[in-house]
């Protein structure tokens, strides 16, 4: 062994040292740190279609949001012109000259459709963000709490089986009679029992994992339902919630498309109104685009938002990240 040693060339004390030993040093854990929403957007990314869809959601906000900001969009601003009513693109160009506004031709009040498409965008995605963020808010709150806790379910269940068996669409077109149709009303109408049903899947899944181990085990220490539920559950559900949330702003759109095209939509000019406006158009030879054009971009508003939606949701799902 000696010999062996000094064929090595080196000293005894350079080729063996003593380790140390500590208690605290052997309990951490060698892993790379992990970031949850840093997997989420990698996930997320990973897809190409997903780069696709944002892009071209990117389009619809900077079309909705910035470019009415940018112009002085009067609907009655040709109103006087009878020239200036029905008009087709080509027939628009010639005769205002050409401008991006009247690309799309003109309506039969004589205002720009590019333009009043882009500004009732605007007004249909601000009232499907703002219902979505009112929904979800208190159908998530209430959900959690109603499926933790066997007295606030025991009072939800009675509210619950009255008021869900209402047709949600018959009460919102009533609601909407009773006050004045703007845009609050409308507002008013889709979030008054709109967070119902929305806690009440919330309450399904939080039942399922309410009795978990590590949950029994912080009852057992004495934590509040209160906080269980805020602070192990929700976290748990994340993609749950997103994907929910992906389904829920279509459907605003949809909701305030279908209520104004049967009459009962809002006094302002979103898509629903133009679509309403619009629906004689639809079987005029030459007049077709005024109707079709508000309806195509409702359409591509609403299947982005959700496909961006449902996308997010999966890549939010923690078993997708390995």
């Amino acid at each position: 062994m000696d010999h062996d040693l000094k064929n090595l060339g080196m000293p005894e004390e350079k080729l063996f040292s003593f380790h140390s030993h500590s208690d605290l040093e052997s309990e951490k854990i060698t892993a790379p740190r992990y970031s949850y929403w840093q997997s989420v957007f990698r996930v997320f990314f990973r897809k190409r279609i997903n780069i696709v869809i944002l892009s071209l959601l990117a389009v619809v906000i900077v079309f909705a949001y910035i470019y009415p900001a940018m112009t002085d969009f009067d609907p009655y601003k040709n109103l006087l012109d009878s020239a200036s009513k029905h008009l087709s693109p080509t027939a628009a160009i010639e005769h205002f000259g050409f401008h991006i506004e009247y690309i799309l031709g003109t309506s039969g009040s004589g205002k720009a459709t590019f333009d009043a498409i882009w500004n009732g965008a605007q007004i249909s995605i601000s009232l499907a963000f703002i219902c979505a963020a009112i929904n979800m808010t208190v159908g998530v709150v209430v959900g959690a709490i109603w499926g933790f806790s066997k007295k606030v379910d025991a009072i939800m269940m009675e509210v619950y089986n009255i008021v869900g068996n209402v047709p949600y669409i018959l009460l919102i077109a009533v609601i909407v009679m009773l006050f004045t149709a703007s845009f609050w009303s409308m507002v008013f109408a889709l979030t008054v029992t709109g967070w119902l049903s929305i806690a009440y899947f919330i309450r399904t899944q939080v039942i399922i994992i309410r009795d978990r181990e590590y949950n029994l085990a912080s009852k057992c220490l004495g934590t509040s339902t209160v906080k269980i539920a805020m602070k192990n559950i929700l976290p748990f559900m994340t993609s749950v919630i997103v994907t929910l949330v992906a389904t829920e702003i279509p459907s605003y759109i949809s909701y305030e498309v279908f209520l104004a095209y049967i009459g009962l939509g809002i006094s302002d000019m979103s898509l629903g109104r133009l679509i309403f406006e619009a629906e004689p158009s639809m079987v005029t030879p030459g007049w077709e685009l005024e109707f079709w054009s508000p309806v195509a971009i409702a359409a591509i508003i609403s299947v982005v938002l959700y496909v961006v939606g449902q996308n997010l949701g999966d890549a939010s799902d923690p078993r997708t990240h390995m």
